[in-house]
């Protein structure tokens, strides 16, 4: 299983989940949770943002699908239901999300990944969906959907480990992370099993905030310091 601050691939995000991802909201995957790819990176489609240091996440509802002599899908509204009357992914999120505000059952739980760079993913952790809105974004209706950080899943039974917010590492941290380590160990240059990692350790007083007290370990060298921590 995954650890908050992993870094995957796509094949081994989709190996992690047992499915191909091929959209970023999954609902109810297998029953249990939901996963949704989520980018801050310039250019994403989508106006996703995370507040109060990465522990809350605003992500944003998705287009129509592109379709031959169809409208161009920036420029209607996010839909709510597909044209043979079933939920779209943001009704299935939108429903959840009303009942849970409504006290009508529990949060849903959400696996969160973020992408980092073409093809490369790092885990989030596990979120619970607490809001949901439409609202005006360029002249168009868009679905907006608040969710906060719980921890990270211990087991398939949906146990999960509370984390401390923060320990979070925020997005634009991971971003200069990744460039300057160039998407490498800093130890040995390897490219797998890759983690950020903090240079003085969080349970010592070392921040997730700044960039230089985070970097890129692989897994043997990720270990291999804890082992050494006094």
């Amino acid at each position: 299983m995954i650890r908050l601050g992993d870094i995957i691939s796509y094949l081994e995000m989709c190996q992690e989940e047992g499915v191909n991802l091929q959209r970023g909201m999954n609902f109810r995957l297998h029953g249990e949770f939901s996963v949704i790819l989520m980018s801050l990176r310039t250019g994403a489609p989508y106006a996703d943002r995370v507040e109060d240091s990465g522990r809350v996440l605003i992500y944003e509802g998705h287009d129509i699908p592109r379709q031959k002599n169809g409208p161009e899908p920036k420029t209607v509204d996010q839909a709510m239901v597909n044209a043979s009357g079933t939920l779209t992914q943001n009704g299935l999120f939108y429903q959840a999300a009303v009942r849970c505000k409504q006290n009508q059952g529990k949060p849903e739980f959400v696996k969160v990944y973020e992408k980092i760079h073409s093809g490369i993913w790092a885990y989030n952790g596990l979120f619970k969906l607490i809001d949901a809105w439409q609202e005006v974004s360029n002249d168009r209706n868009v679905f907006k959907f608040k969710l906060e950080m719980v921890g990270e899943l211990q087991n398939s039974a949906m146990q999960y480990e509370e984390i401390d917010h923060s320990r979070i590492i925020p997005a634009f941290v991971k971003l200069e992370v990744w460039k300057r380590d160039k998407g490498r160990c800093v130890m040995c240059g390897s490219k797998d099993n890759l983690h950020f990692d903090h240079i003085i350790p969080y349970s010592k007083g070392g921040s997730s905030l700044v960039a230089e007290n985070i970097q890129l370990l692989c897994a043997r060298h990720n270990l291999a310091k804890r082992d050494n921590i006094g």
